[in-house]
């Protein structure tokens, strides 16, 4: 929660609180296949600060997925999250990313926040990749906990992960995943 960009893992101690901003990151498998979604939750009333945080990391996600068409290139996706989350002072970690999805739940390509338009793999039709903005309120420098598992920002503040598993089409990308049902339990306050 908080600074936990990934991974967090919860403790007897773990207690949410007014303010807090916790992730939960989900997969599944159904026939076969494998979905990934995250969203970023609010815990009662969190400052503005923090909420604009989660808004523009979401709107990033949308950003990369309106870049993801077929005929077009990672880095189109990657430079969409970049440079909107950039313009805003955010920083984007680059040790983890997004990735490929389907038999497995990790698979090529690597789908980085970060990159230049018309660079890496050409999308085509049919490929599912997961999209997942990890951002920062502060330096976009991590470092793993002593668990082993929790990605933390290194200087302590606020991080946002959202998540979408897709599938490339020519134009609009399909959205494989929801936030319909987190949205409604939130209230949608970002």
């Amino acid at each position: 929660m908080n600074d936990v960009v990934v991974h967090g893992v919860p403790s007897d101690k773990t207690v949410l609180k007014d303010g807090d901003i916790i992730s939960i990151d989900c997969g599944t498998l159904l026939n076969g296949f494998n979905g990934d979604s995250a969203y970023t939750f609010c815990v009662g009333e969190v400052s503005e600060e923090v909420k604009r945080l989660l808004k523009t990391t979401k709107e990033a996600l949308y950003l990369g997925i309106e870049a993801a068409q077929a005929g077009r290139h990672l880095g189109d996706i990657s430079a969409a999250v970049q440079d909107y989350c950039e313009a805003q002072k955010y920083g984007i970690v680059r040790e983890l990313t997004g990735h490929g999805i389907g038999r497995e739940m990790h698979e090529d390509p690597p789908v980085p926040n970060y990159g230049r338009r018309g660079n890496g793999v050409m999308l085509k039709a049919s490929m599912c990749i997961a999209i997942e903005p990890m951002i920062t309120m502060g330096k976009r420098d991590v470092w793993l906990d002593q668990d082993k598992w929790s990605v933390r920002t290194r200087d302590g503040q606020p991080a946002a992960h959202f998540e979408h598993t897709i599938c490339i089409r020519r134009g609009k990308a399909e959205i494989l995943s929801s936030f319909e049902e987190a949205q409604q339990v939130e209230g949608v306050l970002y």
